[in-house]
């Protein structure tokens, strides 16, 4: 029996690691019935079941998870191998992946994008936004961007844009109603609006001040991972909010927010860019790299953001902190 082609092995890779044949046939460029109908032929010519289908889902059968795991790394090396010789092209070319949360795609990846496909023409980038924490490897990305407390050991991590800064804020009507807290200590059990994640992880809220971390998390009326919603939801006095000084820049200028425990808010390391470091790097990517390097070496255009004119907590809340 000849040998399966090596398109129709990666193809059914990607079905097994998406489990999903329109996501599948998307990431390929094909259409979900080319991609099921080139499935069948593949377990026509092996003559054994590769994968369970039902009207909702589909996933691997027993010799289908075995042969997904010998074609990992196999093809991870023929890619290899094929990345090293069009690294010896004078213009880098292909797709290039990244992942990364919506808010260090706004402020850190997007002032690039332009510059950097006007420059590279032959590149075509895909970005995806999502804060879940997920393996970028098994997930077909060539990148992800992560805060360093969440950067995997393995990971090669290139500073992407300049620190920022988280604020503690609330509506003024809000803390009508309440004593504005005078530490950290006091929020716990107190009305927050908290980020939970679609894995369930919920992100901790963190303070420093000198040498002193205060580290817990936080719970309250409203879950959400999306920022804008967050924001919104503490203008109108759902409950404290965390969340980045540029997010907060708009509301706090038109005062329908004030900053709490600012001294306890220092700056903390902005995003970072991060990529498999085993690995053979893709011409795209080292491109990308080699690009953000540059930008920042240049100051242009990840240059640290303008000072943020807080409006401070009300006088009366100010004055029973005390």
């Amino acid at each position: 029996m000849n040998a399966p082609p090596l398109d129709d092995l990666a193809a059914f890779a990607a079905v097994a690691r998406t489990r999903n044949f329109r996501r599948a046939a998307l990431d390929l460029g094909i259409s979900a019935s080319s991609l099921s109908q080139r499935m069948r032929e593949l377990e026509a010519r092996l003559g054994v079941r590769l994968l369970n289908r039902t009207t909702r889902s589909v996933a691997p059968t027993e010799a289908g998870e075995r042969l997904y795991a010998r074609l990992v790394p196999a093809l991870r090396d023929v890619g290899d191998a094929t990345l090293e010789v069009q690294g010896m092209r004078d213009r880098p070319s292909g797709r290039l992946r990244i992942n990364g949360p919506e808010p260090a795609l706004r402020w850190a990846l997007a002032p690039l994008v332009g510059s950097f496909l006007r420059r590279f023409p032959d590149i075509a980038l895909e970005i995806v936004a999502d804060s879940s924490l997920i393996d970028i490897v098994s997930a077909g990305f060539d990148a992800g961007i992560r805060y360093e407390e969440r950067l995997a050991q393995d990971m090669i991590a290139v500073p992407l844009g300049p620190p920022e800064r988280y604020l503690l804020v609330a509506s003024p009507a809000f803390l009508s109603a309440r004593r504005a807290p005078r530490s950290p200590r006091e929020l716990p059990g107190q009305p927050c609006i908290v980020t939970r994640f679609r894995s369930g992880f919920v992100l901790p809220w963190e303070f420093r001040r000198g040498s002193r971390t205060l580290k817990f998390v936080p719970s309250g009326p409203l879950y959400a991972s999306h920022p804008e919603l967050q924001l919104r939801a503490a203008v109108d006095g759902v409950g404290y909010l965390m969340t980045l000084e540029a997010y907060a820049r708009p509301a706090l200028d038109a005062g329908d927010l004030v900053t709490l425990l600012e001294d306890w808010c220092p700056p903390s390391p902005g995003p970072y860019l991060y990529y498999p470091g085993r690995r053979q790097t893709p011409p795209a990517l080292a491109a990308f790299v080699a690009y953000v390097k540059e930008m920042r070496d240049a100051g242009s255009p990840m240059s640290p953001a303008r000072p943020l004119a807080v409006r401070r907590a009300p006088r009366s809340s100010r004055a029973r902190s005390r």
